[in-house]
């Protein structure tokens, strides 16, 4: 499946929903998503098989890795999880996020929270 929209403006104005990624587009075995972030839902959670790119668009986004430093990522910056790194993400005010994902990546991994979708659900 992949959008027939090309502009990123107006693919971001059909997402009216924090924490639930849409997928735009797939690169071989690989989906690109479109994500909004506002607030601290996300929980801690881990992709034991992959590897997981965050980039910023719009904002700022908070990074917490387990036993390291947290960090801001901000607009036009990004930042890869390797597989197996237990992480949570949160930002303040909107942020606007593209996600490179390997098909198999579970939404918040093992973890079923209140903002966990399905593959299914981010068509």
């Amino acid at each position: 499946m992949q959008s027939t929209e090309r502009n990123l403006d107006k693919l971001f104005s059909q997402i009216h929903n924090y924490f639930s990624p849409k997928i735009i587009g797939e690169v071989n075995d690989v989906y690109v998503k479109i994500v909004k972030v506002k607030g601290h839902d996300v929980p801690w959670h881990t992709h034991d098989g992959e590897d997981e790119m965050f980039h910023i668009l719009k904002g700022s986004l908070m990074m917490e890795i387990e036993n390291e430093k947290s960090f801001s990522l901000n607009a036009g910056e990004f930042f890869i999880v390797k597989k197996g790194v237990r992480h949570r993400v949160f930002s303040e005010e909107e942020c606007w996020l593209m996600l490179i994902e390997n098909k198999t990546t579970k939404h918040t991994g093992d973890v079923q929270s209140k903002i966990t979708k399905s593959i299914e659900e981010q068509f």
